[in-house]
């Protein structure tokens, strides 16, 4: 939880408080993160963890968390303190790992994205298509909730790719970013933008206040991307990473925007999602022949790399998607059951 509530222009921001821990990985760490007199966890530890467990995920998310806005009561130089790096280098390998046996590694830019282009009939696996024709307010709710870890700071994870692209690449990336950040206008930042439609939800709005309700294939959505941005190695699968999110946005955000008219969710809820069916669909064409064409046309070697970071994306997707449908099929809320709402609602 923070102490603000909201992120709007010109109202104070506090930092984000450390969630609890949820096993021995992510407890050593918070100890840790608390008292720099205290050791990180052993990093052969995470070579035991389950790779897309809560405690792994968890732990990667708050090692992360560091480079973007950091935790109360957590120095900010913490962000590279030489102590840490073994555990966060022994939390990444084990995840990259699992990702490269889980996810095909030899196909090719075409073979990747030869299915996102074409819109599934099968609709039994899609969030979205559920929540437009199925999902109660209350559902919606939660996922907006859950969302927010990475709506909130949307873009910031893929500009780490900026500065290791040129050209072509570089250019078609920026022109990208820049919508997203709001084309110069504080008030059309994705993130605000995002931070407007949980408040027609009346949802808070603090940076990083639903962490403790984010279970583990949600973090894992989110970790992927900041792994692919800080290392450089993997320029070419935080590009792949990238070009799926935006090729796959125009129809979710169609069905999501349905979803909130459905629902009467309010007028700042269906603007982030009818903003994201227009803007996606020119995105998804600048992205493919600028930015993957500009990288592929420069460095020709890192195509299965592309390939690589757009089919670990839909791997991971497809882990949430499912884990959210059981929860909400069964009766359940899909939110961690440590996160207490108020009468009639989900979510806090």
């Amino acid at each position: 939880m923070t102490a603000t509530a909201t992120d709007t222009p010109g109202v104070p921001i506090t930092t984000p408080t450390l969630p609890g821990p949820r096993g021995p990985l992510s407890a050593g760490l918070l100890a840790a993160l608390t008292d720099p007199r205290q050791p990180a966890p052993d990093p052969e530890g995470a070579q035991r963890a389950d790779p897309y467990g809560e405690d792994l995920q968890l732990a990667l998310y708050l090692l992360y968390e560091l480079h973007y806005r950091g935790f109360a009561g957590v120095a900010d130089d913490r962000e590279w303190d030489p102590a840490l790096m073994p555990l966060r280098q022994a939390l990444e390998d084990r995840f990259l790992t699992a990702l490269r046996a889980d996810v095909p590694t030899d196909r090719d830019v075409d073979e990747a994205f030869g299915d996102l282009l074409v819109e599934s009939t099968d609709h039994s696996d899609s969030v979205a298509h559920h929540l437009q024709h199925h999902g109660d307010i209350g559902q919606l709710r939660e996922y907006v909730a859950l969302r927010s870890l990475y709506h909130l700071k949307e873009a910031d994870p893929h500009a780490w790719v900026i500065p290791r692209l040129r050209g072509r690449a570089k250019a078609g990336m920026v022109a990208i970013e820049y919508d997203e950040f709001g084309a110069g206008r504080a008030q059309n930042i994705h993130a605000q933008l995002f931070a407007d439609l949980m408040t027609d939800l009346d949802l808070r709005t603090d940076y990083g206040h639903y962490l403790p309700a984010a279970p583990a294939p949600l973090l894992a959505t989110v970790n992927v991307m900041t792994l692919f941005g800080l290392r450089r190695s993997l320029r070419g699968a935080l590009v792949g990473h990238f070009a799926c999110v935006e090729v796959t946005s125009s129809p979710g955000s169609r069905r999501l925007a349905a979803a909130m008219r459905r629902t009467g969710a309010g007028p700042a809820a269906e603007r982030f999602y009818d903003e994201h069916v227009e803007a996606d669909a020119v995105h998804e064409q600048v992205v493919r022949r600028e930015v993957i064409g500009g990288l592929l046309a420069d460095e020709p070697h890192l195509e299965p790399d592309v390939a690589f970071g757009a089919d670990a994306t839909v791997f991971l997707e497809t882990r949430l998607g499912t884990y959210l449908l059981d929860a909400w099929r069964k009766g359940r809320p899909a939110i961690r059951a440590d996160v207490h709402g108020r009468p009639n609602s989900p979510v806090c």
